[in-house]
């Protein structure tokens, strides 16, 4: 779906990536509307789905979590229905909290969070495979990275 935005749309998209707990007063004053206005923009924009939510980035170690890996799945059927059950089994996993869905050697592949190594392996061992279809995993660590918004074309 496209939607039609302006250039004062944009510029509220920017700032509220940069900052999605600036109030409206802030807001207003960034794109030089009324708050008024500004408000009617930003509950427009929620409604028609161009913002999809905020959220708070919390420390995984204050939740217990110690690791963080990418699960790399090769499924054994490629069907629409046996990816859909899959995918919506492993969506909801608990320690899955991103999903690619992806073209190459892999399918499917899971960012996880875990307490430990036992907690990894479980996962890899137990849980992957139960999903069903699975004909390879591969896992690998991830020792650091970045989250960035994606960019603003105009």
């Amino acid at each position: 779906m496209t939607l039609e935005l302006d250039g004062t749309d944009l510029d509220l998209l920017a700032v509220l990536q940069a900052d999605a707990r600036a109030s409206n007063k802030e807001l207003a004053a960034a794109v030089h509307l009324a708050p008024s206005t500004t408000h009617a923009r930003v509950r427009r924009l929620f409604a028609t789905g161009a913002i999809r939510g905020a959220h708070a980035e919390v420390a995984p170690e204050v939740l217990g979590i110690g690791l963080s890996a990418l699960v790399f799945v090769r499924l054994d059927a490629h069907a629409r229905e046996p990816i859909r059950g899959f995918w919506d089994r492993a969506v909801a996993l608990p320690e899955v909290t991103a999903a690619w869905y992806v073209g190459g050697d892999d399918d499917i592949v899971l960012h996880v969070a875990v307490r430990d190594t036992a907690h990894l392996r479980d996962l890899v061992l137990d849980q992957v495979p139960e999903l069903g279809n699975v004909a390879r995993v591969r896992t690998e660590l991830v020792f650091d990275h970045v989250r960035k918004v994606p960019p603003m074309y105009r």
